[in-house]
């Protein structure tokens, strides 16, 4: 496999490569490397990015090779209706790697499917943010506590977080004990509840406030409100105020494990309090320090630049089905042209059906 796109495409020996790796590439980070010289990164961000965009960005300059992209679509051919098809062929004639962000969930699967050079998805929509996950982990590993002995709860918005969609497949990967910390209409969504029981048979525990279980906790991930992604029907101002009640401030941490690691991944706007900042248990500077080796690592690796194995992929059972239309809103198949129908089989109690490019759920009418 040469393309990163899902998180629950690896498996943990695999993500144990990278952060291996990674952990090599710290010290290139400081040194300085011509790993990746006369490489090229191509950045295609159709939405807003800090963090991810820069740290790839970096890692990339670090491993001695050049950057180039786009961080605003509307200044691109995307203003004119060009495909993402189009789009994404056009850019393999300039560089040897693509990262992507999109606002249509499979938007990246689409573009390794018409790629010719690696892809790294960097979050489609609220699907999937891989990148990320590989972060969080090898945020954890790096403490050398055994992870599948840990108790990870991973805090507010549930629903429509990209990150935590992804967090809780990797932590499954572990074997990790995972607590879902949700108020009612922003916990997990039923497609990932039944992955996380029926497909990994993850131990999982559901509360809906934080101080019913941070005692018992070895880290807290906290996700901000995902106000960009809200539905429509929705009151922005009342599930603000729903959210509100998780907020996470140094009255809750007192009661925590004096070890326990408190995550975010950035940004955050106040569902962390910034008192906790000096608290030597503020985990998320120095996560989102460690995307850089992980980006390194990750983008050496798919393009064969370091002698370490790839990934070798999970398999999937994928068919075309005209029947089982995709009929979600933000799915790249509603809006991206003459995209085969295609669907994966899902084991487990029932045999389930999920889109190929999004991942939900679909049945035949």
């Amino acid at each position: 496999m040469r393309d990163f796109i899902r998180i629950d495409d690896v498996t943990r020996e695999e993500m144990e490569r990278v952060f291996h790796l990674a952990h090599d590439m710290e010290v290139m980070r400081e040194m300085g490397s011509d790993l990746c010289k006369g490489r090229i990164l191509a950045t295609l961000f159709y939405e807003p990015s800090t963090r991810t965009r820069l740290s790839f960005e970096s890692a990339m300059f670090r491993l001695g090779g050049n950057v180039l992209g786009f961080a605003d679509p509307q200044a691109t051919s995307f203003a004119k209706a060009e495909t993402l098809a189009d789009t994404i062929q056009m850019v393999c004639n300039y560089a040897d790697i693509l990262v992507i962000r999109h606002f249509w969930a499979g938007a990246a699967k689409v573009a390794a499917q018409q790629s010719r050079v690696p892809v790294i998805n960097a979050g489609d929509d609220g699907n999937q943010h891989p990148t990320q996950t590989l972060t969080d982990l090898y945020t954890l590993w790096k403490t050398g506590r055994d992870l599948s002995s840990i108790t990870v709860g991973v805090c507010g918005d549930l629903r429509f977080g990209r990150a935590a969609h992804s967090l809780v497949y990797g932590l499954a990967t572990f074997g990790i004990n995972i607590v879902l910390i949700a108020p009612p209409g922003l916990d997990l969504p039923p497609e990932e509840a039944w992955r996380l029981e029926h497909v990994y048979g993850a131990d999982v525990t559901c509360v809906e406030e934080p101080g019913e279980v941070i005692g018992d906790l070895d880290a807290l991930y906290v996700n901000r409100l995902q106000k960009e992604r809200l539905p429509k029907e929705l009151d922005p101002a009342e599930v603000q105020q729903i959210a509100s009640r998780y907020r996470i401030d140094a009255e809750l941490i007192r009661r925590a494990k004096s070890d326990c690691l408190v995550l975010h991944p950035l940004p955050r706007v106040d569902e962390l309090a910034r008192e906790l900042d000096s608290d030597p248990r503020a985990t998320y500077f120095e996560q989102s320090s460690n995307g850089v080796p992980i980006r390194m690592a990750l983008m050496a690796m798919l393009m064969g630049r370091v002698d370490r194995p790839g990934f070798a992929g999970q398999g999937r059972d994928v068919e075309e089905r005209a029947e089982h239309v995709c009929h979600a809103e933000t799915c790249v198949t509603q809006h991206e042209p003459r995209l085969p129908v295609l669907t994966e089989t899902v084991d487990g109690p029932s045999e389930k059906h999920a889109c190929h490019y999004c991942g939900r759920f679909v049945a035949a009418p």
